[in-house]
């Protein structure tokens, strides 16, 4: 009976070893090389033709070919460039409106229906405005990247600001801080969390107005470039720097997760995540 309690104890394992389960990454990495091979093998098995989907070999081969020419890499810049300067607006403007609104419930009240209001517009439905008043220059493409982020921001700000502590809101009140000691003390640290989740948020959104940009109206940058190739019939290289574009999202994510996590990591739920 001792020997089958101790059986029992050591769990499934050999030698009461238990299978310690795959990492994510190593996950993620096995997904991504399924698809990879389904890419690869699907044109040469006949299941969709090669003009249309070409081998993943062939798109590496052609991505190789691209990395070597000097546009590719003006193009590329220029796609960073932009996406850099709408999210750095975007984020200035929707903490600075966010907490304004928020802090000052009578104006919350008056603008919320402008909000939710303009909110839903969809930012291509700006692209004719911007082709108007900025032709085919980065600014309209800018103009598209700063709409559809800010909103992903001010909401979110709005939300930490209306999560404030009454009673430290009034106890600040009480002690007559002023206004920027207010915001520094009392509603920064609540807001600060829901900030980030807006950062998060337009970095993302930011990067998909910026390629649809420049893929609509044609500023320069990575989306004109997948523009030209499809036009020109070069479908591996199209979606060579689809691939690309997918990769600048990918690290997109990762910096802006390690940036919530570094700023945050005073907060409980980065600290419990952090200890899982």
């Amino acid at each position: 009976m001792t020997a089958a309690v101790t059986a029992d104890a050591a769990g499934p394992g050999r030698g009461g070893r238990r299978h310690r389960p795959l990492p994510a990454w190593a996950l993620g990495l096995a997904g991504l090389a399924g698809l990879m091979a389904a890419v690869e093998l699907a044109p040469r098995l006949g299941l969709v033709r090669d003009r249309y989907l070409p081998p993943f070999s062939a798109m590496v081969s052609a991505l190789a070919d691209q990395a070597g020419t000097p546009a590719f890499w003006r193009a590329l810049l220029e796609t960073l460039r932009g996406w850099a300067i709408g999210l750095a607006i975007a984020m200035v403007a929707g903490v600075v409106l966010g907490i304004v609104i928020g802090g000052v419930p009578l104006l919350r009240a008056a603008l919320n229906s402008t909000i939710e209001f303009l909110r839903p517009i969809p930012s291509v439905a700006l692209i004719p405005l911007a082709v108007l008043l900025y032709g085919t220059e980065m600014r309209s493409t800018l103009l598209l990247v700063v709409y559809a982020s800010f909103w992903q921001v001010l909401v979110q700000v709005l939300y930490g600001v209306q999560d404030v502590d009454p009673v430290a809101r009034e106890t600040a009140r009480s002690y007559r801080f002023r206004p920027l000691t207010q915001v520094r003390t009392v509603i920064w640290p609540t807001a600060l969390p829901y900030v980030m989740t807006g950062f998060r948020l337009s970095a993302a959104v930011a990067l998909i107005l910026e390629i649809t940009g420049e893929l609509v109206i044609g500023t320069p940058g990575l989306g004109r470039q997948i523009a030209v190739a499809q036009t020109s019939g070069a479908v591996a290289s199209m979606y060579a720097l689809v691939i690309v574009v997918g990769l600048i999202g990918v690290v997109v994510n990762v910096i802006a997760r390690f940036t919530e996590r570094r700023v945050l990591r005073w907060h409980p739920s980065v600290r419990r995540e952090v200890a899982a």
